[in-house]
C-alpha cells in the first residue's frame, strides 16, 4: 500500500509541479546510478531539492531512493512522521544520539546495506539561496564503511528562488540540474571532503550563473 501511495503522490502531484510549473534543464542525467547502493550528494537551498532529485529517477526505482533528513524535523507530529517515512521514504538521522557517529548514521548505513540510493545534503540545513555552505563530514563516515561506493555530485540551481527557506509560496522559476561523474573514497577524510566540495563547485561553474542578491 505504501509503495502504491508513494507512486501516486509522485506521479500525480510532484512530477507535474516539477516539470510543468517549474521546468528543469538536466545535464548528464545518464550519470545517475541505475541501481544501489550509491549516494547522491547535492547542495541544499529548498524543500524542493529532494522532490526534484527523486523525479530524476524512473518510477521503477522510486522505492530505492531514500532521502536523508534530521529526524527531529519531521517527527513533530504523527501524520508528518508517517508521510515522511512511508510516502517520501526518508531515512532519519537522529542528531541527539550523542557523539557516536555510527548511531547517528545507523539508518543510512542500513539503507546502503540493503542496496538503496541515498540523497544526501552535506550542508545539513537549507542555506542562503544559491550560496554553497560548508559541507559536514557525515558522508565521509558512510564512505569509509563502503569505500567502493559511488558518490554522485549534483548541483541544483534555481530552487532557492522557487521556494527559499522560510517561504511557503512556490514561485515558478526555471531550474537547472548538473550531474557530475562518480566520485570515490580517497583514503583520507580531509582530501575526500575537499574533493567533493571542489566537484560541486565545478558543476556550479558550468552554468556560468550570475550572483543573485
Amino acid at each position: 500500500m505504501n509503495h502504491f501511495l508513494r507512486g501516486c503522490f509522485f506521479q500525480v502531484i510532484v512530477k507535474p509541479i516539477v516539470w510543468l510549473i517549474l521546468g528543469l534543464n538536466i545535464r548528464h542525467r545518464e550519470r545517475l546510478p541505475s541501481q544501489g547502493p550509491a549516494i547522491i550528494v547535492a547542495n541544499h537551498n529548498s524543500h524542493l531539492d529532494t522532490m526534484v532529485l527523486m523525479t530524476l529517477f524512473p518510477s521503477t526505482l522510486l522505492s530505492k531512493i531514500r532521502p536523508v533528513a534530521a529526524a527531529d524535523y519531521f517527527m513533530r507530529n504523527r501524520f508528518l512522521a508517517w508521510f515522511s517515512s512511508r510516502i517520501i521514504g526518508i531515512v532519519p538521522i537522529r542528531r541527539n544520539a550523542g557523539g557516536d557517529v555510527s548511531q547517528v548514521l545507523a539508518g543510512a548505513l542500513a539503507a546502503l546495506e540493503q542496496g538503496d540510493i541515498l540523497l544526501l545534503f552535506p550542508e545539513g540545513s537549507r542555506g542562503e539561496p544559491e550560496r554553497l555552505g560548508r559541507f559536514k563530514s557525515g558522508v565521509a563516515h558512510l564512505v569509509t564503511c563502503y569505500p567502493e561506493l559511488p558518490i554522485i555530485p549534483v548541483f541544483l540551481h534555481g530552487l532557492g528562488k522557487a521556494l527559499p527557506k522560510g517561504e511557503a509560496l512556490l514561485v515558478p522559476f526555471f531550474c537547472d540540474v548538473f550531474v557530475g561523474e562518480p566520485y570515490y573514497w580517497t583514503g583520507d577524510r580531509k582530501t575526500f571532503m575537499q574533493g567533493l566540495t571542489d566537484k560541486i563547485n565545478a558543476l556550479a561553474a558550468q552554468g556560468q550563473f550570475s550572483t543573485w542578491t
